[in-house]
């Protein structure tokens, strides 16, 4: 069976919407990406931090779903990452109301030994110097290195954000964060300066608006699906990195043809996502509602046209 290495947050996150609020969650990149990649037949591990405030039932949840958390480091004494944010009317936007990095800001990450061999590593959002960290403690070279990463890096740590993407194979980030990593309006023109970069493949994320996959002069749309309710968007984006890596690994397969099937497993996932609180839709969702969806997609995307 393959393996996926997840890297990313384990967090608690606290998150305001239009239509209700919650208080302290269970939240984080890499618990995104993991529940997300649990719906796959392959093996995965999660590196990642938390204090011992992080209660055991949350990660029993994850055990449940086969993920190995023998690199999920527990720091005694320590506080567990926080994110607070309120989002707007549209859902697109929202405003960041408090982040304690705890014990995320001392993070060193360490690769479990049966892992420095996966087929796949998953990068999810994180300093650029964990991310180039990671990739330093493999021992085979992966398949497939897929980075996900976001403006505030941009910000504040460009040179670092400039190394990593030179080592990976595939880069997510979303339609604005494309037009400044790459000083481009144009997200074709935005794609192929970021492709010079080092990642052959960019993943552009369009939220409400689907995903674009470019790979040197090809391009691939993947709708999204048009939903009677979207009550949360946090780890929308997280969600369909983990569809995207879990199908890639499952698949054994890193050829465009089998990326344009791995965007619309990624953004079928991240359609339930945002359904709900949180994790919560992600805990409960089972895999007959998946493939029932993707049928839904399937029949969203398809037509005759005689040419």
């Amino acid at each position: 069976m393959n393996k996926l290495l997840i890297v990313g947050t384990v967090a608690f996150d606290a998150i305001e919407t239009p239509f209700g609020k919650t208080d302290k969650i269970l939240g984080g990149a890499g618990t995104y990406i993991g529940l997300s990649a649990s719906f796959f037949n392959l093996q995965s591990a999660i590196v990642s931090v938390v204090g011992d405030d992080f209660p055991q039932e949350h990660l029993d949840l994850l055990t449940e779903r086969n993920i190995d958390i023998s690199g999920l480091e527990v720091v005694k004494g320590g506080k567990t990452f926080f994110w607070s944010g309120r989002y707007h009317n549209d859902l697109n936007t929202r405003d960041t109301l408090d982040t304690q990095l705890n014990v995320l800001a001392d993070f060193q990450p360490k690769v479990p030994e049966n892992y420095k061999d996966a087929d796949v590593v998953m990068l999810g959002n994180l300093h650029p110097l964990v991310q180039s960290s990671v990739i330093d403690q493999m021992t085979t070279k992966p398949k497939l290195i897929v980075l996900d990463t976001m403006n505030f890096w941009m910000d504040c740590a460009l040179p670092e954000l400039m190394e990593v993407i030179k080592r990976v194979d595939v880069i997510t980030i979303n339609d604005e964060e494309a037009r400044q990593l790459s000083g481009e309006y144009s997200l074709v023109k935005a794609a192929a300066k970021i492709q010079a970069m080092g990642p052959e493949y960019v993943v552009i994320k369009k939220g409400e608006h689907g995903a674009l996959l470019f790979h040197n002069k090809e391009v691939f749309f993947a709708p999204a699906l048009p939903l009677e309710e979207v009550f949360d968007p946090t780890g929308a984006g997280d969600t369909f990195a983990g569809g995207f890596a879990g199908f890639i690994t499952q698949s054994e397969n890193v050829s465009f043809e089998n990326m344009k099937n791995a965007i619309i497993y990624g953004s079928n996932l991240a359609s339930f996502c945002v359904e709900k609180f949180g994790t919560e839709r992600m805990v409960d969702l089972d895999k007959e509602e998946v493939m029932l969806r993707l049928k839904q997609f399937k029949s969203l995307t398809q037509f005759e046209i005689a040419l």
